[in-house]
C-alpha cells in the first residue's frame, strides 16, 4: 500500500513519486527549471530532524531543498 507524505515527513532512504506542489506559481516554476515536478520518481537522501535542509536524488543529481519548500512537495511513498 501507498501513502502520500511530505518530503519533511519521508525517511531517509525512502523513494517514491512526486505527485503534488501544494506552492504558488514562482515557486513551481523553480522547482521545475530544477526537474521537481509531479510525475518524477525521487529519493530521500538525507535531512536534519527539526531543521536544515532535505537532500533528494532525482536521477544522477542530488538537490538541497530548504524545509519550507520540502513541506509543500507530496510524494507517494513506495513500500
Amino acid at each position: 500500500m501507498e501513502e502520500v507524505r511530505s518530503l519533511v515527513e519521508m525517511e531517509t532512504g525512502s523513494k517514491g513519486e512526486i505527485v503534488h506542489i501544494d506552492g504558488g506559481e514562482g515557486m513551481v516554476r523553480r522547482l521545475w527549471v530544477l526537474g521537481v515536478i509531479p510525475g518524477k520518481k525521487i529519493e530521500k537522501v538525507s535531512s536534519i530532524i527539526g531543521r536544515g535542509p532535505v537532500v533528494i536524488r532525482l536521477g544522477q543529481q542530488e538537490i538541497a531543498l530548504g524545509r519550507g519548500i520540502a513541506q509543500r512537495i507530496l510524494v507517494k511513498v513506495e513500500r
